[in-house]
């Protein structure tokens, strides 16, 4: 597993603007940007990005994920703190 399929994971199942992900070894942090994220609780947000992601942590390839999610509005205030990628 790779930063590129996981970003092609993501990318195939939801409908983002930006989309940032860092993938060592097996432990993956990921930001998504959306406005339609804004629409969702925090849960809800957390949910929707982890789902495309549930059957390669359930295979192993995956052991962590660090998921933070914004919309566009948010990222371009708080993307200066957040590009740690």
């Amino acid at each position: 597993m790779e930063t590129a399929d996981i970003e092609k994971l993501l990318n195939d199942a939801l409908e983002l603007d930006e989309l940032h992900v860092k993938f060592d070894g097996s432990q993956c942090t990921i930001i998504a940007v959306a406005d339609y994220l804004g629409e969702l609780s925090r849960v809800k947000r957390q949910q929707a990005v982890y789902a495309p992601l549930k059957e390669v942590i359930q295979e192993g390839k995956i052991h962590a994920v660090s998921i933070k999610t914004f919309t566009t509005e948010q990222w371009k205030k708080d993307k200066l703190f957040n590009l740690p990628l």
